[in-house]
């Protein structure tokens, strides 16, 4: 058993160094005395060769326990790292010098310890809150040894910050003596911000070295060298580390804690503004104690082996070799339109205003475009700059996002159907640095905090705009803009054009970026795939869909609706709309779809007739039933029926048509059949536990993760560098997180997503079979199948939601649970434990009908268990 000084600390890593000082402060000659953390004596119990040193610096009130898991990971990893965790001086162990060091001081103190323990190269910074500055500083001195930098939640507090409320708390006169000194109210507080709360261990460990007042004086002290302006003394110290920093070219690895009330994700993006190479992940629901929020030493040290990997060429990721050639933007329709006086975009108006629609000619688009990215550059708008759009789909969005893509900004997409915390989450990780909305956005943009300068769509009076905090509007730039050209930016096929967030049904919704090329291969993949020429007419029902109308050349127009609520959508409404462009072709989600079948009735003969003009109709975003589709080709009788499978990451990837489905029958999942124009589909195979390995099949009757290959497929998550990392660990495929197989026939067949498979005694079991099964029961309008128990020993159990309602959530009756548990045994051979009945599923708000299968399962375990029968949460 090996002995520990303090949890997850061998006594064999704890080491004293005697270092003299070359520090301003300290008088010639001085010597002091450090305490540190090594895990040398793990490599040389191994034999091992470490590949590099980690360099691992504390914050205030911390200390080098912090970096435990770091040092014990180094020791194991397969490619192992020296970690040599520091105590700063008068911190954590090492010797209190009865001075006060300044930032200055205290980047030379760290130079003189790895100049006496002998450190060389290759070296990786590690820094936490301003010993994340310090190490920066010394990166800075040590160029020619320094291979990479790791930050977590630190800042370089640039001039025109104000410091966080907490810091000038913790420096008020009142406060800061007996906070940080006389008493431990600083350290507690620092704790208490660890999510989840410290186990009382830990806490008592990260307490230790700062038992006595005495012992405490640097952490007064570290609080006090913190420059508020500068006529601070360290100001300059700190200004030369934060300008510096913009030459480094080492790759570097930011991992984040949004909930950090002190090192916000303000200081993340100005971070990010000086080391743009950097790799970032934000941890959603983590803080100021990311290394004991989360689990840090993994990414680290797959970050690493990432970067050793690059240097064997076949272990990266395939280079975007296609240069410009065939590369067409995606404003250049409205640059040869520009003389087009035919409708590019229509608004209708709400049936009840009696107004009719509002047209704008690809003319009037093109000059209002060139028009408002006059404006927006005057006000500093400049490529790579992110502008978040919380405008509804119509004229002014379009403008809006072409104005965008003209200036080679990065368009922000995150719909309110994410509900508000989605939304805020989603706003807040992306980071834009102008926000355009509505005047509801905007008031949610102030309430919030989310970040950017604000721009009004819409008009208010000078005291609403302050109110607001708008600093301009849209109809003002345009104003301003007219009858200038657009600024002259040459796009750049592989810069980002967009980040478009994910429904947020299967967790946090992520960001996905796209460049300008893999945006363009979208708009083409589609238009190869459905035949969508120039000269053709669009409903957009379904949101992701209304910014490609004018890059196909299509005239688009949106219903009178919600498109972040598809359920708004009415058969009027869309008839409408199909009426007043002559529509060719609808774009619409599954449960718009189904509001459109329930409302039908109400159809005037006018109306059915401009549906009875549909030629195609396209549904996305989840599984349609063949008995609704069938009904949808009733009120578009001349239409082809297609439900394109894809996801925001990569849109589509399969196709299939009404008729396609009904020769395909019933089998093992939703048939969405086969790979779309310039795409390829293959499988990782599942394992008995339900996980995906890395062998890649395309072998019919094989159940795996589903793996799209496609040149629009996304270019990266957006500030997860974990998840992209799992999400590309295949190279040159992207994984989806959907289980499938593919039929003798090469046709794909989705069986659920990943995370809802469950593992049972027998075996992973895919969900879908079983749901589909149970929805062929007459009193079922959805079901979803979840696992209770633990992993390897799952029970499946039914949760269904009736077509008549139940009243109240619980087991079903034994009538019905009957139905259920027959009809799935029989198509299935699943013997089910329990039927549960809910009045309402909880879905996603995007799609109405993507279910949280793991809430589902958290009740359901409830309910078996002998709980209160509650609802499963609220929904988003």
């Amino acid at each position: 058993m090996v002995a520990e000084l303090w949890p997850g600390v061998p006594a064999a890593w704890s080491r004293y160094v005697q270092v003299p000082s070359s520090a301003a402060v300290d008088q010639p000659g001085t010597v002091h005395k450090w305490h540190l953390l090594d895990n040398s004596p793990d490599l040389e119990a191994r034999g091992a060769e470490p590949a590099g040193t980690l360099l691992c610096v504390h914050g205030n009130p911390t200390w080098s326990y912090l970096w435990r898991t770091l040092a014990a990971a180094g020791s194991t990893a397969e490619r192992p790292w020296r970690v040599i965790a520091v105590d700063q001086l008068d911190m954590g162990f090492s010797a209190r010098t009865g001075t006060f060091r300044r930032l200055a001081d205290r980047i030379s103190d760290l130079g003189d310890l790895t100049d006496a323990l002998g450190i060389t190269g290759p070296v990786v910074t590690v820094g936490h809150d301003w010993g994340g500055i310090i190490s920066l500083g010394w990166a800075l001195a040590h160029r020619s040894q320094l291979a990479g930098v790791v930050l977590t939640n630190t800042a370089v507090h640039p001039a025109g910050f104000s410091l966080p409320p907490a810091l000038k708390l913790a420096l008020h006169p009142a406060v800061h003596g007996w906070g940080t000194k006389r008493t431990d109210a600083f350290l507690r507080v620092t704790h208490s911000l660890a999510q989840p709360a410290l186990q009382p261990e830990i806490r008592a460990a990260y307490a230790a070295p700062y038992r006595g007042a005495s012992r405490r004086e640097g952490v007064g002290n570290f609080v006090a060298d913190i420059p508020g302006d500068e006529t601070h003394p360290s100001f300059r110290a700190l200004t030369r580390v934060a300008e510096g920093i913009r030459k480094l070219t080492v790759p570097v690895l930011a991992l984040w804690g949004p909930k950090d009330p002190v090192f916000s994700d303000r200081y993340l993006r100005d971070l990010l503004k000086r080391l743009p190479q950097a790799d970032v992940h934000r941890f959603e629901g983590a803080g100021h104690l990311v290394a004991e929020d989360r689990d840090i030493a993994a990414p680290v040290f797959d970050w690493l082996g990432a970067l050793h990997a690059k240097e064997t060429p076949s272990a990266s990721r395939p280079a975007d070799t296609s240069g410009t050639a065939g590369f067409r933007p995606m404003p250049a329709e409205l640059d040869d339109r520009a003389t087009d006086v035919s409708p590019a975009v229509v608004d209708m108006a709400p049936a009840s205003s009696g107004e009719a629609p509002a047209v704008l000619s690809w003319a009037e688009l093109d000059t209002r475009v060139n028009a408002l990215a006059a404006g927006l550059a005057d006000i500093g708008v400049r490529p790579g700059n992110r502008v978040n759009l919380l405008v509804p789909p119509g004229i002014e969005l379009t403008t809006l996002i072409y104005a965008c893509l003209k200036l080679g900004a990065v368009v922000v997409v995150a719909d309110a159907g994410l509900g508000t915390k989605g939304l805020s989450r989603a706003i807040k990780g992306a980071g834009p640095d102008f926000i355009v909305g509505i005047e509801r956005g905007l008031a949610g943009a102030r309430l919030f905090g989310w970040p950017g300068t604000r721009i009004l769509a819409g008009e208010a009076s000078p005291a609403r705009l302050r109110l607001l905090g708008a600093a301009h509007t849209v109809a003002e730039l345009t104003a301003a803009g007219t009858g200038r050209p657009a600024p002259d930016w040459k796009t750049d096929p592989d810069a980002d054009a967009a980040v478009l967030f994910t429904s947020g049904s299967t967790g946090p919704a992520k960001g996905a970026v796209y460049t300008h090329r893999r945006l363009a291969a979208m708009r083409d993949t589609l238009r190869e795939t459905y035949n969508l020429k120039a000269g053709s007419s669009l409903v957009a029902g379904f949101a992701p869909f209304a910014l490609l109308g004018p890059a196909l050349g299509a005239t688009s127009v949106t219903p009178d609706m919600d498109v972040t609520a598809p359920r708004t959508l009415t058969a009027a409404a869309l008839a409408n709309a199909a009426a007043a462009v002559q529509a060719t072709t609808v774009f619409a989600s599954p449960a718009a779809l189904a509001n459109v079948l329930a409302t039908a009735p109400d159809l005037n003969p006018d109306q059915r007739q401009a549906l009875a003009k549909v030629e195609l109709l396209l549904s996305a975003g989840a599984p349609i039933p063949e008995a609704l589709l069938t009904r949808v080709q009733e009120l578009v009788p001349a239409a082809e029926l297609h439900t394109p499978y894809g996801m925001t990451e990569a849109l589509p990837v399969t196709d299939i048509s009404l008729e396609q489905i009904r020769k395909a029958g019933i089998g093992n999942g939703v048939c969405v059949g086969t790979a779309v124009a310039g795409a390829r589909v293959a499988l990782a195979p599942l394992a008995a536990d339900g996980t995906a390995g890395v062998e890649i099949t395309e072998d019919a009757g094989v159940t795996g993760e589903i793996l799209v290959s496609a040149p629009h497929v996304k270019d990266r998550y957006d500030r997860l560098w974990i998840t992209e990392q799992h999400s590309s660990s295949l190279p040159g495929w992207h994984r989806t997180g959907d289980v499938g197989h593919f039929d003798a026939d090469g046709r794909l067949w989705v069986e659920g997503r990943l995370g809802h498979v469950l593992t049972t005694p027998g075996g992973a079991v895919t969900p879908v079979a079983a749901e589909q099964a149970a929805e062929s029961v007459p009193e079922v309008r959805l079901a979803a199948l979840v696992g209770v128990g633990p992993a390897g020993t799952q029970v499946p159990v039914a949760v269904v939601e009736t077509v008549n309602g139940a009243r109240r959530p619980g087991p079903a009756d034994a009538s019905l649970s009957t139905a259920v548990r027959t009809a799935v045994a029989e198509r299935c051979g699943l013997d089910l434990a329990a039927v549960l009945v809910l009045p309402q599923m909880p879905t996603d708000i995007r799609h109405n009908s993507k279910i949280d299968r793991s809430a589902l399962g958290t009740w359901a375990a409830e309910v078996l268990a002998g709980g209160r029968v509650s609802a499963p949460g609220a929904r988003r």
